[in-house]
């Protein structure tokens, strides 16, 4: 099962889709309110049946799955062809950072790049949206707190980032964690260390791996991270990026410029698409 946020004239509404159909599920208040209540399930069973205001999924203005996360963890140096193309040495133990909820956006919203920056980078990665919350959270249950998965392309400026020796600023400015088109909810991935992933840029392929070359697997991530904080309903975690990205391309590094169209795609979710803007314009994709 799939389910999309998206925009309405009394705000943003949860539903599911279903054969290209967006499916209204008036039960459900937000994404969030899904995932901290499991019994809203049944809401969902209901609304497949009756399928009451359905609309073609081209028909519907899709927001971020979660359009304000509670929080975004995300994860550097977690593929190991991406570690050996960057030349650093394999970490230890996950390296973590987080992004502002602020920085959300969905599908076909435009990526902005700022007038501070001309280094702007993009990184397709595995989103793991959290549903059941927890502290020191055991490997062999971590998956059991997955609420659903979604892509996320992990936007940054890498002048800021390597100016300021720490991640935060060059990773949180507004519109730089694009994440959706949906939340694939958990029954429907088999193994998310078995999910292909690829990145486009203007339709040239610049990213193509599995979650397989991760170096610390979905479970580990959670179990890590649940033992510095509290993991919440609505957490997002960036799981790290694969070889390909732009600031070590070859013959010459390629950023983000405007009038770019992204595309990150993740076997069982869906294509992630996002136009590249310049702050002070104004871009949006043909749906």
């Amino acid at each position: 099962m799939k389910l999309v946020s998206y925009a309405t004239d009394a705000g943003p509404r949860v539903g599911c889709l279903d054969n290209g159909e967006v499916i209204p599920t008036p039960g459900i208040p937000s994404m969030l309110d899904y995932l901290s209540d499991s019994s809203l399930k049944s809401t969902i069973e209901a609304a497949l049946i009756g399928r009451i205001g359905a609309k073609p999924i081209n028909e519907v203005n899709l927001l971020a799955p979660l359009p304000r996360p509670t929080k975004i963890i995300a994860i550097g140096l977690n593929y190991k062809d991406h570690v050996e193309e960057t030349g650093r040495e394999m970490p230890k133990a996950p390296v973590l950072f987080s992004k502002p909820p602020t920085a959300t956006i969905g599908p076909e919203a435009s990526i902005v790049i700022p007038n501070e920056s001309s280094k702007i980078d993009y990184e397709v990665e595995l989103g793991v949206v959290i549903g059941v919350g927890g502290r020191n959270i055991p490997k062999e249950t971590a998956l059991d707190h997955v609420g659903g998965y979604t892509v996320f392309n992990d936007i940054s400026a890498r002048d800021f980032q390597y100016r300021d020796g720490q991640w935060f600023r060059g990773k949180s400015f507004d519109t730089f964690a694009p994440m959706g088109p949906v939340l694939t909810l958990p029954d429907q991935i088999n193994d998310p260390q078995n999910l292909h992933l690829e990145l486009r840029l203007n339709g040239k392929k610049r990213q193509d791996s599995s979650t397989a070359n991760m170096v610390f697997s979905v479970a580990e991530l959670i179990t890590d991270i649940s033992k510095v904080l509290t993991l919440e309903p609505g957490d997002v975690i960036a799981t790290g990026t694969p070889a390909g990205v732009g600031f070590v391309a070859k013959p010459k590094p390629v950023f983000l410029q405007p009038g770019d169209v992204v595309e990150a795609e993740i076997e069982g979710i869906g294509i992630l698409r996002n136009p590249v803007t310049k702050d002070g314009e104004t871009g949006q994709l043909e749906k």
